[in-house]
């Protein structure tokens, strides 16, 4: 029993990889699609959603079906606790992606930002991909090493996003209101899905260590 039981965690820890790796593909398009005005990949980002919400359900309903039938305890147990909040936040990172292809629909065949901050855009997304990618591995090697390192990587992602603010924040910004209600916007969604990578990464050093990053032992099971 306990070794079909441990399969079964083994299966949602590769499916919760699995939504990493597509939330990664799925930023990496939006913002493709948000940089370069093109309709078809914001549309196929649109309805790729489909298949994270589906398999984050699939993730929660198979473990809460753990949770009654097997009576997980230690390791066991915070490994069923961390797929179902590690589940939530790979489904919002698929939303925030989403967030982006959309806004990108709703403006073509306009641009929807100024020349003067896609380069910020760019490399947000280049990180924001990357740590989706790190979150993958972690997900799949449970190293907690690794799982530690995407503070660092966040931590570019929030110095760009505050940038911004300066950016459209200055007297001599020509864009607009809408330009910079847009900007404000997508700086979020990008900031957000990094926030939401490291917080799937926190899971996994839950699962190993029995303690939250940050959190004292009230957290510890």
């Amino acid at each position: 029993m306990r070794e079909a039981f441990h399969v079964e965690l083994d299966r949602l820890a590769d499916k919760l990889a699995g939504m990493s790796g597509t939330v990664a593909t799925a930023m990496e398009l939006a913002t493709k699609s948000l940089l370069e005005t093109d309709l078809q990949l914001a549309e196929q980002v649109i309805s790729d959603d489909e298949y994270v919400d589906d398999t984050r359900a699939q993730c929660e309903e198979q473990a809460y079906a753990l949770l009654a039938l097997q009576a997980p305890v230690a390791t066991e147990l915070r490994t069923v606790l961390a797929v179902i909040h590690a589940a939530e936040s790979l489904e919002r990172m698929g939303d925030l992606a989403l967030h982006v292809a959309r806004t990108a629909r709703r403006r073509h065949p306009e641009p929807v930002l100024p020349p003067e901050v896609t380069p910020y855009f760019a490399e947000m997304s280049k990180v924001a991909v990357r740590l989706a990618r790190q979150t993958e591995d972690v997900i799949k090697t449970k190293d907690v090493d690794a799982a530690r390192a995407l503070e660092s990587a966040d931590d570019e992602v929030d110095d760009i996003h505050r940038h911004l603010f300066t950016v459209i924040m200055d007297k001599d910004w020509p864009h607009g209101v809408a330009a910079a209600v847009d900007t404000t916007l997508l700086g979020r969604f990008y900031e957000r899905f990094a926030d939401h990578a490291v917080s799937v990464a926190n899971r996994m050093i839950f699962v190993v260590t029995g303690k939250m990053p940050g959190y004292g032992s009230d957290e510890d099971i």
